[in-house]
């Protein structure tokens, strides 16, 4: 009898072109999604804080519903940003934090009841109402140019993108960067704005290549193929939280010690251009993108810069998703 022929497995790892797109849908959606929560829980907290503001007890919003309903919504919030990067590239999700800045403005002027006075009115108004135009402008340019690479985050390709010379170049540089500007800032106390935001955002460079190593894999054991037992995945888990950390306690530090709606803006700009180069050099998400996009992602992410300046310009209320871990 005639011998069947043997049936070799797919092995590769990318996605159909149609799935790609709708990953980058469901990402996209869950990036907005997350900034928009994060920025409502955080007005509900400081209504919460300003209410019980005359009390005499100084921890008296622990008891209330209002705070911890804010917390719930915070938890729910970076979930949702969490979860965006197992799906799109850190790419398309890092500048999606501009879309924080028109909901927190939104939640200012209404929620929380927050007026200027009339001779500013149109000048921060007519602020307000162009950046809302850069934000869907940009945001609609960098996340339909932006791109479009997608591949399995299993454990081996995660060790075989870890020991590529670009990563351990890029690393070594990032390592060398950090440690100089840790220096200055400890020994020599220079703590101006510049060097304590560039150390948040190459902390941050290392969270959004872990946070979407660690969520990819998640994605995947759900899906049926275990990912949780290969040690790379522990070694991501461990430097998730340690980089989420010590980003955090940075980004405290440079708010006391300058201007919050300064610190958001320029943390908003260094943390996005780190993430995308990260993203770039680690998961090597435009190896496969033409100019034209990437000049046009470069031109949707502009505008989301312009608006942050516009805020801090006009002195929009800050954003609660600007100082979120996962952007």
């Amino acid at each position: 009898y005639e011998k069947a022929p043997l049936k070799v497995k797919n092995m590769d790892t990318q996605p159909e072109q149609g799935d790609s797109y709708t990953d980058n849908l469901i990402g996209t959606l869950l990036a907005i999604f997350g900034s928009v929560i994060v920025s409502i829980s955080l007005s509900i907290q400081k209504y919460s804080h300003v209410t019980l503001a005359g009390t005499k007890e100084q921890r008296t919003f622990y008891n209330t519903k209002t705070w911890w309903s804010g917390f719930v919504f915070i938890c729910i919030g970076e979930g949702a940003n969490f979860v965006s990067y197992a799906f799109a590239p850190i790419a398309v999700v890092a500048p999606l934090n501009a879309v924080s800045v028109l909901t927190s403005s939104i939640l200012g002027f209404l929620f929380l009841r927050e007026k200027s006075k009339a001779k500013d009115f149109a000048k921060n108004h007519g602020l307000a109402f162009l950046g809302y135009i850069f934000i869907i402008g940009g945001t609609y340019l960098f996340v339909s140019f932006g791109p479009n690479s997608h591949e399995k985050l299993q454990a081996e390709n995660i060790v075989k993108h870890l020991i590529g010379w670009p990563v351990l170049l890029y690393m070594l540089l990032e390592i060398i960067a950090f440690c100089l500007l840790l220096y200055f800032y400890k020994q020599h106390n220079a703590n101006y704005l510049v060097v304590v935001l560039l150390l948040v955002a190459l902390l941050g460079s290392v969270t959004v290549i872990t946070v979407k190593a660690v969520s990819g894999m998640l994605l995947l054991t759900l899906e049926g193929s275990m990912q949780l037992d290969y040690p790379i995945f522990s070694v991501m888990f461990v430097c998730m939280v340690a980089s989420v950390i010590f980003q955090a306690r940075f980004l405290s530090q440079a708010c006391n010690l300058h201007d919050p709606s300064l610190a958001a803006c320029v943390n908003y700009i260094f943390s996005t251009i780190f993430a995308v180069v990260a993203g770039a050099v680690f998961y090597l998400e435009f190896q496969k993108e033409d100019v034209l996009h990437i000049c046009m992602f470069l031109l949707g992410s502009v505008a989301a810069f312009s608006i942050h300046t516009l805020k801090t310009c006009s002195r929009l209320p800050v954003a609660a998703a600007d100082f979120s871990v996962f952007h």
